[in-house]
């Protein structure tokens, strides 16, 4: 793939793996999968994100840094859009199986292309709105970064999981007043501030499970 990548870029990047605890090794594919989202995204408009150095921090790192809190197994990522953080999640995290749920076909186009050029062995595409997925419980733990509200998640996509499985949402700011709305059912397990390397704004992991 074309990595025609600035060594300032390459070492933001190495330099992010390291404080989130993760091999450097991983920089390769993870460069081979922002070569594809910036090529595509040229025709696509998948991203916002224009900028490869700001794509490295907001989209790669900003996902990786809740990997800590990711079990292994079954992970349903909704509402993926290019597939963040669930592919920089699949590349990192080899003992998970992550289906990216994504309705928009152009971006379920890419999501496809990119499982098979960068042989992603552990991820599948769903093109599906969240709650058209007819898996219910197939999974232990659910994720979305940008979809909705806490309880808008588990409106679309709560069915989903097993049990014991968990919600793991990312937020902005602590999202006390999301907390407190939480369907009943439903209660907030833990919040974890994140730190993603490079980035000013807070970032918080939220984790629902079900009420006992």
């Amino acid at each position: 793939m074309d990595t025609a990548f600035s060594p300032a870029l390459r070492q933001r990047l190495d330099d992010g793996l390291a404080a989130l605890a993760l091999d450097r090794a991983l920089a390769a594919p993870l460069l081979d999968y922002l070569a594809l989202l910036l090529r595509w995204n040229r025709t696509y408009n998948l991203t916002a994100i224009r900028d490869p150095e700001e794509m490295v921090v907001r989209h790669l790192l900003d996902s990786l840094a809740m990997h800590p809190y990711v079990q292994p197994g079954a992970l349903a990522d909704l509402g993926t859009g290019p597939g963040l953080p669930g592919i920089p999640l699949a590349i990192a995290r080899p003992d998970l199986q992550v289906t990216l749920v994504e309705s928009n076909g152009k971006k379920a186009r890419f999501l496809r292309e990119a499982v098979r050029q960068l042989k992603l062995g552990n991820a599948r595409v769903a093109e599906a709105r969240a709650e058209a997925v007819a898996e219910p419980g197939a999974y232990a733990q659910i994720t979305a970064r940008a979809l909705d509200t806490l309880a808008g998640i588990l409106e679309v996509g709560g069915h989903l999981l097993a049990p014991h499985g968990r919600l793991l949402a990312m937020k902005g700011v602590h999202p006390a007043e999301e907390i407190a709305a939480l369907p009943p059912g439903w209660t907030a397990l833990a919040v974890h501030p994140l730190t993603v390397p490079g980035l000013g704004a807070e970032r918080h992991l939220v984790e629902v499970g079900r009420a006992a």
